[in-house]
Parts: structure tokens; sequence; C-alpha cells
């Protein structure tokens, strides 16, 4: 039986996810200043003609890059409600998920180790972290105002706290995985951010 032919959607979509796995395993292996389109397309078996009509720039490819790479790393918070609850998840997956990082996450972490000394990058890696802080004070907010975090906490104080801690997690991962062992940090780290944010009757799991 013939197989269906794939819409034009379909193909781009494909197309384009080949791309971004290209350039993210390029960002990897030779840094993110060696990255060229035409390097991405041979990469991925593209011609140049092609990842100028998806992309049309380097930096168009970086944000896309960006942006997916981060998109849902830790699964399964979407239906939860913000809170303190959520929070925790979101450490302990994130921690959790460091250990088996593929090549889009570790792409995403040494894009954002360069983004303070490159002007391409630093735009768009304020506006994720700035993404990220902000979900994070949706948590520590929603926490005070049910009563399950100290309302003596300042949200946009334990936002950047949280994301920097998580980020640095992340690149001791990459640069020497043996001395980074997620699966016990990951306990450690949430608890101890229970305790630093919880509130006497919320600080058991």
């Amino acid at each position: 039986m013939t197989p269906p032919r794939r819409t034009q959607k379909q193909r781009r979509d494909q197309a384009e996810a080949a791309l971004l796995a290209a350039a993210a395993e390029l960002v990897v292996e030779q840094g993110v200043r060696s990255l060229t389109l035409a390097r991405v397309g041979e990469r991925a078996g593209y011609s140049r003609g092609i990842i100028a009509h998806h992309f049309g720039s380097k930096q168009v490819l970086l944000e896309l890059l960006a942006r997916t790479a981060q998109a849902g790393f830790v699964p399964g918070l979407a239906d939860l409600p913000p809170g303190l609850d959520r929070l925790l998840r979101l450490i302990d997956g994130y921690i959790g998920e460091l250990g088996q990082v593929g090549a889009a996450h570790h792409a995403f972490l040494l894009l954002w180790a360069e983004a303070p000394t490159m002007p391409e990058l630093a735009p768009i890696f304020r506006e994720r972290d700035e993404s990220f802080r902000a979900d994070l004070r949706v948590d520590v907010a929603a926490g005070i105002a049910d009563g399950t975090i100290r309302d003596d906490l300042a949200p946009e104080e334990v936002a950047p706290a949280i994301v920097g801690q998580l980020r640095g997690i992340g690149l001791q991962r990459l640069l020497d995985p043996p001395a980074v062992d997620t699966e016990r940090l990951r306990r450690s780290v949430t608890e101890q951010w229970r305790r630093a944010l919880a509130t006497p009757s919320a600080r058991q799991p």
C-alpha cells in the first residue's frame, strides 16, 4: 500500500525539525561562532536555498533554536495550577532532565553561557530568562496568596535565584557529568527550596 503523500505543512515541519537538530549538533560540536546557515543545511542534507527560506538569517535560526530547546523541558507542568507544588515539581524535574539532556538543550545552555559576550545572542536570552523568571514569580505569588509560601518573601527576588541555580547546575553537568549526580541533587535541591519557601504547615512533602 502506497503511503499517503505528506502535506506541505508536514514537509515544512519535518525540514524545520531536521535543520534545528543539525544546528544544535553543530553548536555542541563546534561552538556558536562557527555556526552558519550553509553548515546547518549541509549537516541536515538540505540546500542553502531551503534553509534560507525557513529562517532567512542566522539570528532567526538562533532565536527559534533557543525557544524550541527550552519549550516543554520539564513535562507534566502545563495542567498544574501555579503555586508551591508546581514550583517544586519544576525544580525537581529540571534537574532530573539535566541527567539525560539531549543536543538541543545542551546547545541552549552553551548559547546561554555565551550570550553576555555576544550582542546577537544577548536579547534572545534576556527574553528567555525573563520568561522563565515570570513563570516562577507567578508560582511564588500564588503560593503566598494561598498560604503555602511565606509572605515575607519577594517573588522578584526568589525567581532569579532559582533560575541562576538551575542554569548553573546545568552548565556544571555539561562540563563534568560525573561530578554532578542529578538524581541525588534533584532531591536535595528541591528539599532546600521547600524549607526556604514553605510556611510551617506546607513543609511536609
